[in-house]
């Protein structure tokens, strides 16, 4: 018999073992920085072959873009305060991962001068002409870069299912 929300308790423990059964998704935080120039921030990770938009995954209960600024601070000793949303993209599992959620941000422009990596999850970090950007990153992230771009220039978020426009 399902329990009443008169007896919280029970209704307690009935909600969290149907929130036990439902689907765990990792989400990943990243941001497009430019430079006065108009040129996009990339970073080269130490654990995989391309560059990358700055950011990583998401701790426990973190919200994405709180996890995209912790992030930023650990990696290159930025403190950004997202400007706004450009990409939510669903990412089909692949590999051995399941599927996850990424977010990209806003970060306005920066000045970069003198900008190094922070920790060893990063060899370098470069501000690339967007063009120049879309052929150092993966597939994967070349498709959401450039609906970040689409982003920007449209005034309006980009929804993906797996890199690839929803509608």
């Amino acid at each position: 018999m399902k329990p009443s929300p008169d007896d919280p308790d029970a209704w307690n423990a009935y909600l969290a073992e149907g929130n036990a059964k439902q689907a765990r998704k990792r989400v990943a935080a990243d941001v497009v920085l430019r430079d006065t120039a108009g040129r996009v921030l990339l970073v080269n990770p130490t654990y995989k072959p391309d560059w990358d938009l700055p950011g990583g995954m998401a701790e426990e209960n973190e919200p994405p873009e709180e996890a995209m600024t912790r992030e930023l601070g650990e990696e290159l000793g930025l403190d950004i305060v997202p400007r706004g949303l450009l990409v939510v993209d669903w990412v089909a599992p692949h590999g051995p991962w399941d599927d996850h959620i990424a977010f990209v941000f806003d970060g306005g422009m920066i000045d970069g001068e003198g900008l190094i990596p922070q920790d060893e999850e990063l060899s370098e970090v470069r501000f690339v002409s967007a063009d120049t950007a879309l052929t150092l990153v993966g597939e994967r992230m070349r498709r959401r870069l450039s609906a970040a771009l689409r982003a920007i220039d449209q005034g309006r978020p980009q929804y993906l299912r797996d890199g690839r426009s929803a509608w």
